[in-house]
């Protein structure tokens, strides 16, 4: 009889227990929904279709504004490259050496001609100095014998020999005149010479023609460099441009002058952001292709840029009408992206949206609004679907 009492006991008292657990299980349930429908503030704003620019973007890639290309003036084996792509040099600084054994030799030759030009002129003055020694001895022989004849003291023979000797005396002048010329105008050609040799064997020394970062190394020691023949591209690290390419159908979207929006490629770790940069030249329309190519000058200011680069053009195109939200509105999970909209009753209901571009703090709808709705800005991380909107009753659709 005991027992029985004790377990009658036992089963009574796990009934109550059993029966407090399940209430509960249905209080706790009931407590939430009570706090989930009360009403919650919320800021609310109204979709209205407003003018929103249209835009069209391309892809560019960034170019440095001035590049050199380095290749030698004349043919040799290269000994040196001093450089390597990503160095920075600097204006003067000694890139490439040339084999310039060739031509200093030829340099030396025409030093060597030079010198013999100006013995040959040496010798050529000193002829004309003898001729006109003898032209002076032959004028005043010539005299003498005029003189004598004149007073029949001379023959008509003496005359003669006296008039030809000084006619040759004359010849030989300007025979010792005109090679002195000859000689100056040689010693002008080998010094001419001298120089153009001593320029070429200039050539076997390249330097960098500015300031800049080197792009490409194109030669490696050993290799013929020839005229024409790249050995070192550099670009100007200081100023760079945005080169895209616009299809001809979007061609009254662009002026000279004219503004755009340009945006870089700065890898996952640094967010892009759009800049404003200045169209500076309008290529002409490739008709193979149907587009044409636009640059645009970056500004100087924008950090750790480097030519290759991508990046993006935006061109502003006419204005219009689309429904817009409020950013803050926008709820994304995963790749979807709803709202919360006010319904007649005041309470948010979660809608599937399609959002298109963004401009400033607006963004465009393309579906699951209509203008006049009310959406709710910046909700609360715990809004749910059906949250009643302090206020908000009979003012939504």
């Amino acid at each position: 009889m005991t027992l029985s009492m004790k377990t009658i006991g036992i089963a009574a008292a796990a009934m109550a227990i059993g029966t407090t657990a399940a209430c509960s299980r249905h209080e706790e349930p009931a407590e939430r929904t009570r706090e989930a429908n009360a009403p919650a503030a919320a800021q609310m704003a109204t979709v209205e279709a407003t003018e929103w620019p249209s835009t069209y973007e391309a892809g560019a890639v960034v170019r440095a504004r001035q590049t050199a290309v380095v290749s030698a003036r004349v043919v040799a084996p290269i000994l040196e490259v001093r450089v390597a792509a990503g160095d920075r040099v600097r204006r003067g600084q000694t890139i490439v050496v040339l084999d310039g054994r060739e031509l200093q030799a030829q340099a030396t030759r025409a030093s060597a001609g030079a010198s013999g030009s100006g013995l040959a002129l040496q010798a050529a003055q000193a002829e004309k100095q003898a001729a006109e020694s003898a032209l002076t001895l032959a004028g005043l022989t010539h005299e003498r014998v005029s003189g004598l004849h004149a007073k029949d003291s001379a023959t008509k023979a003496e005359l003669d020999e006296a008039t030809a000797m000084l006619a040759g005396a004359q010849a030989r002048v300007a025979g010792a005149t005109a090679r002195v010329a000859e000689a100056e105008q040689g010693i002008a050609a080998a010094k001419a010479a001298e120089e153009a040799a001593s320029v070429g064997a200039s050539y076997t020394v390249l330097t960098a023609p500015f300031d800049g970062l080197v792009s490409a190394r194109h030669a490696d020691p050993g290799s013929l460099a020839a005229p024409g023949l790249p050995l070192v591209t550099i670009d100007d690290a200081t100023a760079f441009r945005l080169e895209a390419r616009i299809d001809e159908s979007h061609a009254q979207l662009v002026t000279t002058g004219a503004e755009a929006d340009v945006r870089l490629d700065r890898g996952a770790s640094t967010p892009a952001t759009w800049q404003r940069a200045r169209i500076s030249e309008i290529a002409a329309l490739d008709p193979s292709r149907h587009s044409f190519l636009i640059k645009l000058d970056l500004p100087r200011d924008l950090p750790d840029v480097r030519s290759g680069q991508f990046g993006r053009v935006r061109l502003l195109g006419p204005a219009r009408k689309v429904l817009a939200v409020p950013a803050g509105a926008v709820v994304r999970r995963g790749q979807l992206t709803f709202v919360f909209a006010v319904d007649g009753s005041g309470a948010a209901r979660l809608r599937m949206v399609t959002v298109g571009e963004s401009s400033g703090e607006q963004v465009e709808v393309l579906a699951g609004v209509s203008a006049g709705d009310r959406v709710v800005v910046h909700p609360a991380p715990g809004f749910a679907d059906g949250q009643p909107i302090t206020g908000a009753a009979g003012g939504g659709r």
